[in-house]
């Protein structure tokens, strides 16, 4: 269990670098969320070559089958939501409208995976919540009803339904599962981005180096460490651990791109931790 924790935190922190590196790639969102699939897809899938992994396909029932398609289908709708989310409120708010997918996912772990409701994962999710909400929460009373909160929505509901069909999928593991869920969402996401009107734009080594730094790292290697913990921690732990993500970008934010955080912010820098650390290390009755 602890490789599975070291596994989902450390892709929680890289994902939480993809705002930084994205700023530096002069394309789409929806170009940026294409070239991510299809690198981070592309990465897996010759990893999963070398390793001779295929032979895990010939394995897999129909229903891991249906659920990994599910899951990548779930995971273009999460990033396609969520960059047009960014578009029409901004990061922030779109951040915090996402970041409702945790508490769906502890709300659907009840029902679907008959894990029961404790007082510290409770008390861990409500910490966290009122921490993403000191953070971004500023940007929600200058919004009314929109079509961007909308989209900040569906990409939270699109994000709870990833986690539980990652969590179905049983009899395909290794590299080879998170390079076929990230290939189907390509797939998807190419069909939306064909549908947009393109302008050509130039790029520089630069440019290059961080869509392949986004691609490859940030997607393909998170992606699995995601993968890989998902499947061995519980939804609960699944949802409030994710959280480290957008502490991640905020403190990232600070010290590399040198952005003041106000008093609140901090404070919700705090209680983001400090929830994470009560959700998996307060169990009443355990002994040491």
């Amino acid at each position: 269990m602890r490789e599975a924790y070291i596994k989902f935190i450390l892709a929680a922190v890289i994902f939480g670098t993809n705002g930084i590196i994205a700023s530096h790639i002069p394309l789409s969102s929806y170009e940026i969320v294409l070239t991510r699939t299809v690198l981070g897809g592309s990465f897996l899938l010759i990893l999963a070559t070398a390793r001779r992994e295929w032979g895990s396909l010939r394995r897999a029932s129909s229903t891991s089958w249906v659920w990994l398609i599910l899951s990548g289908l779930f995971l273009s709708g999460n990033w396609l939501f969520l960059y047009e989310a960014y578009q029409h409120i901004g990061v922030s708010l779109a951040t915090l409208m996402c970041y409702c997918g945790p508490i769906l996912i502890m709300i659907l772990s009840y029902f679907v995976f008959h894990e029961p409701f404790t007082v510290p994962k409770v008390t861990a999710m409500v910490i966290v919540t009122v921490g993403i909400v000191c953070i971004n929460g500023a940007d929600f009373q200058a919004h009314g009803l929109s079509w961007g909160l909308v989209c900040g929505f569906l990409s939270a509901v699109c994000f709870a339904l990833l986690v539980v069909a990652m969590k179905k999928v049983s009899t395909i593991g290794g590299i080879l599962s998170p390079a076929c869920q990230l290939l189907v969402a390509s797939l998807v996401v190419a069909a939306v981005t064909l549908s947009m009107p393109t302008t050509p734009v130039p790029l520089d080594r630069t440019n290059i180096a961080c869509m392949l730094c986004l691609g490859i790292v940030n997607t393909g290697l998170g992606y699995y460490l995601y993968f890989s913990g998902v499947q061995r921690l519980s939804a609960q732990s699944v949802s409030i651990c994710g959280y480290m993500e957008p502490f991640t970008a905020l403190a990232l934010s600070a010290i590399l791109l040198g952005e003041s955080l106000t008093v609140l912010q901090w404070l919700g820098a705090a209680c983001i931790l400090g929830g994470v650390a009560l959700s998996e290390r307060w169990h009443p009755g355990k002994k040491r």
